[in-house]
């Protein structure tokens, strides 16, 4: 039986059928529609006191029927037919309105959303009759014809509404009011063909870079948020998605007093983020904070593209940077335990080893067989991670046998950490000004004076990887033998970004994430770099907070004496027991 979708209650059964038949009715693929076809779809609207609509593909046919507006009927993105940017959906969409006016904002949004080759939107009159022959007649009022069209400028849906979307290659053109008569006679696939030529020459010049994601940013302001620290999360994130790849297009935002549960966003919002990914051509939607699986299979179904969150990016930014065996080891530790509980399928609707009728029979299903693989791989790595930190333990205690004092690097991601350590011992670690430019510990030796004998002295400083705000958990719990290098060591250099503007609260960032430590870190000296970039007033700022702070440029090697000084004075503070 055809499916009729929508708004179906108080409809009596023989609305129904009226409703299913329509899925018979065959229009000349050359045609928008029939008087016939409009009045018929109109009567049965006019008899439920509902709008109705009928989508139709290219050879005539209907292929579904919806009670409710465009809006509340449209086709889902993961159902639409998969065409290039330059294609509409081969989708038409016939539509009855209660009300004498043209398509509203929500039903050209609808269009748009979905491609729709054209919209026809039927406004009944609220009387008619039925003609001897079984026929309807006298139920149109008017007629609408709206489709989209292509413009190298900006997103104009209707000239009335008032809903711009900066940077887009799409608006629609809405006619006067039509008798039926006019939009029959109107020769659809030459509409259509002469559409997809206009976006083809739009397009040209926009093609996709395959190796580029094209991304939109989704923020949400919750309460417990300031402003300025959530402009400065969307910063970041945006930073983040540069850092792996990705090209931002636009960031869309919501303030929320909480988050929705299903969708994180409100619905209207989730119908903005699908319409601008549509008509900026991005092909991936970035979140500001976690998402669960339910939210992200939520989400890509309504949205039609890729979903992922923070986190994701960050592990990806791992994935790309990680050199050494070991980071690479936690790095494929962090995203198999990040992937468990997001593969896709139907969960416990899926297995078959529950017990009861209906699951005996195949045995295990390829979820399951996928899952039992992932946790075997987890539970090598978490033991090939145990070994890591049981050889470098030994290390540690093989230095402090030696009696070399250590210092660990610390600060938030891109603060010059490893500029630092090149500046210092005239290593050649790779700097980037990019978030997370190194992954790997890299461990070199300093020669400084002895803070009491002013003879040269041996010390080992380690690079860490860089800290940032939230950090996701599954990347604390896997990095955990290089984070060891930072509560191992006799004391910290916590080095600040000061050109930052959000400097303070990656201070606060990185000592929250200190205080989570198993072990209590050693004292830290705080240094701020890039002085060379900040103003006088942020400077005095700095002063004013931190008065036992070191200023310092390490690309210009600007104060890194006073660095080597107060090492000194720190390491035999912390050696001394302090």
């Amino acid at each position: 039986m055809e499916t009729i979708f929508g708004n179906l209650q108080g409809l009596k059964s023989s609305q129904l059928k009226q409703l299913q038949r329509l899925y018979h009715q065959r229009i000349s693929g050359d045609r928008m529609t029939t008087p016939e076809f409009a009045q018929r779809l109109a009567a049965i609207s006019t008899e439920i006191n509902q709008p109705v609509c009928a989508y139709l593909n290219r050879r005539g046919q209907v292929i579904r029927v919806g009670v409710g507006t465009p809006r509340q009927t449209q086709i889902p993105p993961l159902e639409l037919p998969r065409y290039g940017a330059e294609r509409l959906s081969g989708i038409r969409c016939i539509a009855t309105h209660l009300k004498a006016e043209p398509p509203n904002e929500a039903a050209l949004t609808a269009m748009a959303l979905q491609r729709l080759d054209a919209l026809v939107m039927l406004n009944i009159t609220g009387t008619g009759f039925t003609r001897r022959g079984g026929g309807a007649t006298g139920y149109v009022k008017e007629a609408y014809l709206a489709h989209l069209v292509a413009n190298s400028r900006q997103l104009v849906l209707t000239q009335s509404s008032g809903m711009n979307i900066p940077d887009s290659a799409l608006y629609s053109s809405v006619s006067p009011p039509l008798s039926l008569d006019a939009i029959a006679e109107q020769d659809f696939l030459d509409l259509v063909e002469s559409l997809e030529e206009e976006f083809q020459r739009e397009y040209i010049a926009q093609e996709v870079d395959a190796d580029h994601d094209r991304v939109v940013i989704v923020g949400v302001l919750t309460d417990d948020m300031t402003p300025q620290r959530f402009q400065d999360t969307i910063a970041e994130l945006a930073r983040l998605v540069d850092t792996a790849g990705g090209d931002v297009l636009q960031a869309l935002q919501q303030k929320r007093s909480r988050i929705h549960p299903q969708t994180v966003i409100g619905e209207g919002k989730v119908q903005e983020v699908a319409l601008t990914a549509q008509t900026l051509g991005a092909n991936l939607v970035v979140f500001d904070r976690d998402l669960s699986p339910a939210q992200v299979r939520n989400l890509e179904a309504q949205i039609g593209v890729r979903v992922v969150d923070r986190t994701e990016v960050i592990l990806d930014i791992f994935a790309q940077r990680a050199q050494s065996g070991a980071g690479k080891l936690q790095v494929e530790l962090a995203q198999l335990e990040y992937m468990l509980p997001r593969l896709t399928g139907r969960g416990r609707a899926m297995s078959r080893l529950g017990g009861g009728i209906g699951t005996r029979g195949p045995g295990e299903t390829k979820l399951e067989t996928e899952r039992r693989a992932i946790q075997r791989r987890i539970s090598r790595l978490q033991q090939e991670v145990n070994q890591l930190q049981a050889h470098r333990c030994r290390l540690r205690q093989r230095r402090q046998h030696r009696e070399v004092p250590s210092v660990a690097l610390v600060g938030y991601t891109n603060a010059g950490k490893s500029t630092l350590l090149n500046a210092l011992t005239n290593a050649e670690v790779y700097t980037a000004d990019q978030l997370f430019a190194t992954l790997d510990p890299t461990t070199r030796r300093l020669i400084i004076s002895h803070a009491d004998t002013n003879e040269p002295q041996e010390t080992l400083i380690t690079d860490t990887v860089g800290f940032i705000h939230e950090l996701p958990a599954s990347l604390m719990d896997a990095f955990r033998a290089t984070l060891e290098e930072v509560t191992e060591a006799d004391a910290l250099l916590h080095l600040v970004d000061l050109s930052h503007p959000a400097w303070l609260s990656h201070i606060r960032s990185v000592r929250d994430i200190l205080a989570q430590m198993p072990i209590t870190p050693g004292p830290a000296l705080v240094v701020f770099n890039k002085i060379d970039q900040v103003d006088s007033e942020t400077l005095a700022l700095a002063q004013e907070e931190f008065p036992l702070a070191v200023f310092i440029s390490a690309s210009q090697r600007l104060g890194l004496d006073t660095v080597r000084l107060r090492l000194s004075q720190l390491i035999q503070y912390a050696v001394d027991g302090g």
